[in-house]
């Protein structure tokens, strides 16, 4: 098992269109912890942990996005798993 943590940063029409719920619940499918947040400035922030092809899954999954979705850039800033999460979050 190799465990990572990745930190995304979403940008694009991804605030107001259930972008959030969407990536918790495709998280909870891959069983990855963690959260993910609205940005001041339109972006979305996610800060997952868990499996490493797990979390290359959500990754395309958060370049897809829901439907109403149109996801313009997602940055990836990839580190050590810490463990310090025991399910994954929206915070508002």
């Amino acid at each position: 098992m190799n465990l990572i943590r990745a930190t995304l940063r979403v940008s694009g029409r991804v605030q107001g269109v259930g972008y959030r719920n969407f990536v918790q619940q495709s998280a909870k499918a891959f069983a990855l912890t963690g959260w993910t947040r609205n940005c001041p400035d339109g972006d979305v922030e996610v800060v997952v942990e868990g499996e490493e092809s797990d979390i290359r899954h959500l990754i395309n999954c958060c370049r897809q996005g829901p439907a109403h979705a149109q996801v313009g850039k997602v940055t990836m800033n990839l580190s050590s798993h810490t463990g310090e999460f025991s399910s994954f979050s929206i915070r508002r």
